[in-house]
């Protein structure tokens, strides 16, 4: 938790102005009770009237510039814990952005979202507590002893009994707390992960019907997560009955020794109700330092799991890049797998075995073979998403790990086998591809996307508003329209990763046909239509990731037992 403060450097005076404003309240307040004191054995039982109004003047002023110094002291503690909060937030999600897809793997979804809203309001929660109290609730504990004291050390001997009595029912109940805390924390990435999975698979669960099975998993993630806070809760509860207790029977023994030293003459009236007043504040000061704890040590356990994804090295960088001129544009898109090994971690086996194969500049490629045969794998090792285990994947000459990972990227669209569209408008999304495309830029991408037509059709068109996740289209609509959003940007290397599954057979031939007219690069189609594919300069056939035939259509046909079964159940299932 402390080497995340440093991204609170630039709220340093904050930080340090804070506490001695809070300082400040807590020696007024201190200061308070012998005020108290003062109106009563002076003021009052003497009958001294311009002593009383005097103290009271005083205790008013004493209570408005305390209450002053509160105020700015949380004014400093918001300003500096919001900030600090939006700099640890801003540098996670950058740091999010440079992991490779191995690591992204690794974390999970569900709890980088965690990790990004709920562990940094805990640190956040932290801060603003070690600026308001951390110095406030040990300067009155300690003061109230000291005080006390002053007053009469043998009504202080009582605060140090009361004292470790109260440490140790603090301890216990810490003790106890802190490891359900962690639970909580464990629980709560669980829940939103089925929140999650439930929320953007909530179309495929009505369709089977499931709704009632999903909603008791998340009934019986919810009484979990209410099981585990309810016994913290309930064990933190305990703090103030065990707290009042021991408060009350501090306050007995001062009253009875405070009596009888008040019928000897050993001390005055005004000062026992002091001492009951530094009791009090003494207690309530050391409930403070609980709840302390309990905020710190959660605190504690989210700035671990900040610090995990902050200290994850990517696996992908740009230790060995160098700046490579741009070719001539007539020279782009050649790409060059040497004997490529790849796994997605070091747990799994191979997902691609031995992958060897040319691919000529402003050719089209075409890649087939069953589900799970390593396709999608095979695509995502050319912009470098993954390292290879073994081999080279070379592009325009050089090994793509010798590319700046902004340089190679930049010469690469790739359009996913999931339709990801963001809430925005239809150009907006089009502008991901080039963000200075113009209105005339846009249509000539849509139109070969052949998504213009219906885009016209839209009473708003290119400012037609997109829903979260582009819910307001149909599957083939959003297909279309990441594609048009790869093709604004003009790459020299295009990879269709299965996105023309959802186009009937006339669309997705005058796609292609459009592709061929106006694509001057590389394109990589990923199909398992063998129509899709067929007019390819070369195909490429896997089988449970080895490459099993390579070669035109014809020449798969005569030599690729593999492909003609693909050509053969496709010709069954049209004929059907």
């Amino acid at each position: 938790m402390i080497s995340l403060l440093r991204y609170a450097k630039d709220y340093r005076k904050q930080i340090i102005l804070g506490p001695f404003f809070k300082f400040l309240e807590a020696v007024f307040e201190l200061v308070l009770p012998l005020q108290m004191a003062a109106l009563v054995d002076e003021g009052l039982r003497q009958n001294n009237w311009s002593k009383v109004v005097e103290m009271t003047i005083w205790m008013i002023v004493m209570s408005v510039v305390g209450m002053i110094c509160a105020v700015i002291c949380q004014y400093y503690a918001s300003v500096a814990s919001q900030g600090f909060g939006t700099e640890l937030r801003n540098r996670l999600m950058k740091k999010i952005n440079t992991l490779s897809h191995s690591e992204l793997n690794l974390f999970g979804t569900d709890t980088l979202i965690t990790r990004m809203t709920n562990d940094i309001n805990q640190m956040q929660i932290a801060l603003a507590m070690l600026i308001r109290l951390v110095v406030r609730a040990p300067f009155l504990s300690i003061g109230s002893v000291i005080m006390a004291f002053v007053i009469d050390w043998q009504a202080g001997l009582i605060f140090l009994l009361v004292l470790p009595l109260f440490c140790i029912v603090l301890f216990w109940i810490i003790a106890k707390t802190v490891p359900l805390y962690k639970k909580v924390q464990v629980h709560l990435d669980e829940l939103n992960e089925l929140v999650s999975q439930n929320l953007s698979g909530i179309r495929v669960i009505r369709a089977f019907a499931r709704t009632k099975t999903e909603t008791k998993r998340f009934d019986k993630a919810t009484d979990d997560l209410s099981d585990v806070y309810l016994r913290v809760t309930n064990l933190s509860a305990l703090l103030t009955p065990a707290t009042t207790l021991i408060m009350n029977v501090g306050i007995i023994a001062l009253f009875y020794i405070g009596g009888f030293k008040v019928n000897i003459g050993n001390l005055q009236q005004g000062q026992v109700l002091a001492l009951v007043n530094y009791m009090n504040q003494m207690l309530l000061a050391l409930i403070v330092v609980s709840n302390l704890v309990i905020i710190f040590t959660r605190a504690a356990a989210s700035g671990s799991r900040i610090n995990e994804v902050l200290a994850t090295e990517p696996s992908i960088g740009d230790e060995l890049s160098e700046v490579f001129m741009d070719q001539p544009k007539n020279n782009v898109g050649a790409i060059r797998f040497e004997h490529v090994d790849f796994r997605f971690s070091k747990e799994y086996g191979l997902a691609l075995k031995n992958i060897d194969f040319q691919v000529a500049p402003g050719s089209i490629l075409g890649i087939t073979g069953p589900t799970g045969s390593g396709k999608s794998a095979l695509t995502q090792l050319i912009p470098r998403f993954y390292d290879v285990a073994d081999g080279k994947v070379i592009v325009d000459g050089h090994d793509v790990r010798k590319w700046p990972l902004q340089q190679l990227r930049q010469k690469i669209a790739m359009v996913p086998q999931t339709a990801v569209l963001f809430t925005g408008t239809i150009r907006e999304n089009l502008q991901w591809g080039k963000k200075d495309a113009t209105d005339e830029e846009c249509w000539r991408a849509l139109e070969i996307a052949q998504s213009r037509d219906f885009v016209e059709a839209l009473p708003q068109q290119l400012d037609t508003p997109i829903f979260e996740g582009g819910k307001n289209f149909s599957g083939g609509q959003k297909q279309r329209l990441t594609i048009a959003r790869a093709l604004i940007a003009k790459p020299d290397i295009l990879i269709l990763d299965d996105s023309l599954s959802a186009l009937d057979y006339q669309t997705d031939l005058d796609l292609r046909m459009a592709l061929k007219e106006s694509i001057r690069g590389t394109v990589i189609i990923i199909s398992q239509r063998v129509r899709s594919i067929q007019d390819a300069q070369q195909i490429l056939v896997l089988d449970q990731g080895n490459l099993v035939g390579k070669g035109t259509h014809e020449e798969l046909l005569a030599s690729s037992k593999e492909y003609q079964e693909i050509v053969a159940s496709q010709a069954e299932e049209e004929e059907a």
